[in-house]
């Protein structure tokens, strides 16, 4: 192809969304609207990118130059219809030769192949304009691609301006065209706002290469659903529905399982190997990469995490978190920025994990709160333990070495450091570092207070029932299961319990 200019319109205010947000910067499927068509204008390898900005070009220029950072802003300082503002984009780079193509911000479904193939067709034809276009079985709003008896393109008639006839037509115009840069630069001049709206309308381009005795013509779409663009909320999240059906199709022609699509969301960055199985109710955002074999959900949400080959995450949400190969997590596990878990470990039911490191093979299995440490390899963290990161003032860092045995109900107070194999007591609080191969113990010998119950909760159902087991110890009897304790026949010599 020759020197391929593309110009993306995203000026308009878009006061439909009734959002403080620019319309094109709203997030479907994990980009905004206009990185999904700067995404497919990439794909088309341009010499130059222009985007006309206008309306809170603040917000908007500065994410069409983070996603293509060479991509030239030209300002539209008044909004006076398609017609000026491809004429600002054009003074802006220069563009004198090669193809222009005009797009629009706020399509997303819109790729890259796409508008690679029209193109290629514009250019192979040598026409002056051609319209990407594409047949609606409703074309009611569209405006009308209306040709001659050859076939020929002669005019792009508005439905408001449409005969009877014209309205019959389906093939639609999607605004989208490609021109050559010699005869636009010489037309945009030429257009009129004598209209209603008082606009300069690039499509009145048509006529003007008709009049010139220049060819016109149209490339017909066969997915027309890509050139649909979101004016509002409601069809912004129609867009999304089928931007994310689109995206789960390709990954079940790929290899993936996904076991209920009506309920599964896949963002458009993300990427799955052959053989994950995608459970219902999961949602995988951002960048977020699934190993081969891996399964995840049900009911488990990821962004921009990474899972191992073989991996297992069951009813878990994630962020910015990395689960080695053959791992398991959850259910009802919560790792948040910083997690990493080695192959083969785990982190069980209801634990939370932040900036920890957790080795191969090691195991967090229940009801604890890991943050800010690191735990070696094949080591196991007891129930209910508690890494206490936190001084009131700084966060610091535990340290558990390889092969240790934490007992249940433990409190690490940060910062310490527990040796390679050692261990600690049930309920130990931790304030000190503990040697390798040690046993750390922090409470003292139990103590049992005789006949607390019936001193101190006299008359309650825990004093009746410690009575009765004191008669029934002085008398040998056995305890009773038949009504409260202490009823009936309990503590009698020789009495039976019943079932």
């Amino acid at each position: 192809m020759s020197e391929l200019t593309v110009v993306v319109l995203v000026a308009g205010a878009g006061t439909r969304m009734k959002s403080k947000t620019m319309k094109v910067l709203h997030p479907i499927c994990g980009r905004s609207m206009v990185g999904h068509v700067l995404n497919a204008v990439a794909a088309m390898e341009p010499s130059r990118v222009v985007a006309v900005v206008g309306n809170q070009r603040e917000q908007v220029g500065p994410h069409v130059q983070e996603i293509l950072p060479d991509a030239i802003l030209a300002v539209q300082e008044e909004q006076l219809g398609t017609g000026h503002a491809v004429r600002v984009a054009v003074d802006a780079a220069g563009v004198t030769e090669g193809t222009v193509v005009v797009a629009y911000g706020d399509t997303p479904l819109l790729e890259g192949e796409s508008l690679r193939a029209f193109a290629a067709e514009h250019e192979a034809a040598q026409r002056a304009v051609s319209i990407l276009s594409g047949i609606a079985p409703d074309p009611f709003g569209y405006g009308r691609v209306v040709r001659d008896a050859d076939g020929d393109v002669v005019a792009i008639v508005e439905e408001k301006d449409a005969t009877p006839e014209q309205r019959e037509i389906t093939e639609i115009n999607s605004g989208i065209l490609a021109l050559d840069a010699g005869f636009l630069v010489e037309a945009l001049p030429k257009l009129r706002n004598d209209n209603a709206k008082g606009e300069y309308y690039l499509t009145d381009l048509v006529g003007l290469a008709r009049d010139a005795g220049l060819t016109v013509g149209a490339h017909v779409l066969d997915d027309v659903r890509q050139t649909e663009g979101a004016n509002d909320r409601v069809q912004l999240a129609e867009l999304g529905r089928e931007l994310n059906r689109r995206i789960l199709r390709r990954w079940m022609r790929d290899g993936v399982t996904v076991v209920d699509p009506a309920t599964t969301w896949v963002d458009a960055d993300v990427v799955l190997a052959p053989d994950v199985t995608l459970l219902p109710g999961t949602q995988l955002l951002g960048a977020t990469v699934v190993g081969e074999d891996a399964v995840v959900g049900p009911d488990t949400t990821l962004k921009d995490c990474e899972v191992g080959v073989g991996a297992r995450v069951v009813r878990t949400h994630g962020e910015l978190a990395v689960v080695g190969a053959g791992a398991t997590v959850g259910p009802f596990s919560y790792l948040r920025p910083g997690t990493q878990l080695g192959a083969d470990g785990k982190i069980g039911a209801f634990v939370e994990t932040k900036n920890a490191v957790i080795g191969d093979r090691a195991k967090v299995p229940h009801l604890s709160y890991v943050g800010d440490a690191e735990i070696g390899e094949g080591t196991n963290i007891g129930a209910g333990t508690i890494f206490a990161n936190y001084d009131g003032v700084a966060k610091h860092r535990t340290t558990v070495g390889r092969h240790a045995r934490t007992g249940s109900n433990n409190t690490f107070v940060a910062p310490v450091t527990i040796g390679d194999g050692a261990g600690t007591g049930g309920g130990t609080v931790v304030r000190q570092d503990v040697p390798p191969g040690a046993l750390a113990v922090s409470s003292g010998a139990q103590r049992n207070i005789p006949d607390w119950a019936q001193t101190r909760r006299a008359g309650t159902p825990q004093a009746a029932a410690a009575e009765a087991a004191a008669k029934r110890t002085a008398g040998g009897g056995e305890e009773s299961h038949n009504g409260d304790p202490g009823v009936g026949d309990v503590g009698q010599p020789g009495a039976e319990s019943s079932s």
